[in-house]
């Protein structure tokens, strides 16, 4: 297979760098590996990785072609809040990986979704990602987060849609709970985030090389006594990204213990009585929801936008604290509020 790019602007950015964001299913190394074989071109010329991108440059990438064999179809439950014969948009459960990886080769999106398109509605996911067990992802959560994600089911609409993401014309909204009371309410963080110099499985704030643009808008919704729900934009999408900045604020999320989270019991976040087991985290994952998510149609090009409930965990867990007093905002800009809780 080859897919071919041309640049609209100047983007100041490395070949590797520039294919691993429209690229996402192939990491950075395997893309170097292409370049330095000689399967990506630049305006017909064999480049460099550390090649600068200039506007109108034009790209061809030979991609490796897919193995024969299939995704394990196996049943898991999600809803699905949209689906056609181009694209399908669900409410991605909490625990549940993206795409196989290593040592996980079941148990998945992916897999839920053979199923579901074996069993219910027909169809199939994009073979693009195939050959690295990532057939029609687009975009991921975090195998903890919950919320709305598209998955692209044809080649073209596949495309459409990473260029959507790579050019971050997509609106990305989730709600967060934070430990603590950001000051101020509202703020626009624009920290670069990178690998963790030391854990392999982090991300950290890094203001070198290996730093990428990160932007995140966070806005209060909520405030309790030692708590807070916020909306958090992204303009950017990097790995653990709101997570990361919140707790490099000092405000990390509930039940993130990663970034500095507590996994908290009922009784430390308010008074009952209800349901909850007294003996179990309230929220054990970090209490992060992917909440709005808007496109354009990848064949239509229609704007459409996507909400998916808040889960019962992060429910239970705003209804606990305010009964230990809860003060509403209102901040400009913001699209959710604490009435999806209700």
């Amino acid at each position: 297979m080859v897919v071919h790019f041309k640049l609209r602007r100047d983007l100041d950015k490395r070949l590797d760098r520039y294919l691993t964001d429209r690229i996402p299913f192939l990491s950075r190394t395997g893309l170097q590996h292409l370049i330095r074989d000689g399967a990506v071109l630049v305006n017909d010329r064999t480049p460099k990785a550390s090649t600068k991108l200039r506007q109108g440059d034009r790209l061809s990438v030979f991609l490796p072609a897919p193995p024969s064999s299939d995704i394990p179809a196996e049943q898991h439950d999600f809803d699905v809040l949209h689906e056609d014969e181009y694209i399908i948009v669900l409410n991605k459960p909490a625990g549940l990986l993206v795409h196989p990886a290593k040592g996980h080769q079941s148990g998945t999106l992916v897999n839920a979704l053979a199923w579901h398109f074996q069993n219910r509605s027909g169809g199939e996911l994009s073979k693009v990602g195939q050959d690295h067990a990532r057939p029609g992802i687009v975009h991921r959560l975090d195998r903890h987060t919950s919320g709305v994600m598209v998955a692209a089911k044809n080649e073209t609409a596949h495309w459409r849609l990473v260029k959507q993401f790579e050019e971050r014309t997509v609106g990305k909204r989730y709600l967060a709970m934070s430990h603590g009371l950001p000051e101020p309410a509202a703020e626009l963080i624009d920290t670069p985030l990178g690998p963790h110099p030391r854990q392999r499985l982090l991300q950290a704030v890094r203001h070198d090389e290996l730093g990428k643009p990160a932007v995140s808008i966070y806005r209060t919704l909520e405030q309790y006594e030692e708590h807070t729900l916020v909306e958090v934009e992204l303009k950017t999408g990097r790995t653990h990204q709101i997570r990361v900045h919140l707790s490099h604020r000092g405000h990390p999320l509930l039940g993130d213990d990663l970034y500095g989270g507590k996994r908290s019991l009922p009784a430390a976040l308010g008074p009952g009585p209800d349901e909850l087991d007294l003996a179990k985290p309230v929220v054990d994952r970090q209490a992060l929801h992917a909440t709005h998510l808007r496109i354009h149609h990848p064949i239509s090009g229609e704007p459409m936008s996507f909400a998916a409930s808040p889960p019962e965990d992060l429910c239970g867990a705003v209804r606990r604290l305010r009964r230990g007093g809860c003060t509403t905002l209102s901040p400009a800009g913001a699209e959710l509020s604490g009435r999806l809780f209700d």
